[in-house]
């Protein structure tokens, strides 16, 4: 028969650092859970504290504000996004699978439960556009670009600009259509069209028109 060993000894004690990102991380679980529950507004800090089991001092050790946790939440889940695209496009062979499996990553990702709602509903009424914006602008939005680049080599710089931030809002208008329920099969199919999938119309140079002279 064999002798199972025991210690008795002290357990090693977790460095600060480690308590300090055990707290951190359970402000993060407890307010996202609860932001997609309730949202924002209605989510207060006294049960956000209760729900991750620490102190209110804890909460305003790691966050300036509720605002302040809710970025951190929305970047926590930002980059859970690049994340997902960037394994998916890492053997990619060419610009256009790029975009493809890109395209599938970054539905999959946002299907996520409370993801699309925190990012793309919430995140503008919390932190303002121009906060949401440039958060939700690591969600791939280098990746598209990047991809829209190769297959348009001819376009400007602020056309590809232009471009990339039109096809990042039809991606999530789309990812938010298939997180309410509707069919996700046409908005891939749609959106592949819409970058480039063969037969798609070429982007041409079109002339403002002009009054008469």
């Amino acid at each position: 028969m064999t002798k199972v060993v025991t210690s008795n000894g002290p357990r090693p004690r977790r460095t600060q650092a480690a308590r300090r990102t055990a707290t951190r991380d359970a402000l993060l679980n407890a307010a996202r859970e609860l932001f997609i529950e309730k949202g924002f507004a209605a989510t207060g800090t006294p049960e956000i504290v209760t729900a991750a089991g620490v102190t209110r001092g804890a909460l305003y050790h790691q966050f300036t504000d509720k605002t302040d946790l809710f970025y951190a939440v929305a970047a926590r889940e930002a980059e859970a996004i690049s994340a997902a695209i960037d394994d998916a496009t890492t053997v990619a062979s060419d610009a256009y699978e790029a975009m493809r499996v890109g395209t599938l990553a970054y539905f999959d990702a946002l299907a996520i439960s409370g993801r699309s709602e925190l990012l793309l509903v919430q995140a503008p009424a919390a932190l303002g556009y121009q906060a949401a914006t440039a958060l939700l602008s690591g969600t791939g939005g280098a990746e598209l670009q990047s991809g829209l680049s190769t297959l348009y080599p001819a376009l400007a710089a602020d056309d590809l600009d232009a471009l990339t931030d039109i096809l990042s809002a039809a991606f999530d208008r789309a990812a938010l259509a298939i997180a309410s329920g509707a069919p996700r099969l046409p908005y891939e199919r749609m959106v592949m069209t819409v970058i480039g999938a063969p037969g798609a119309p070429a982007l041409v140079d079109r002339a403002v028109p002009r009054g008469p002279q």
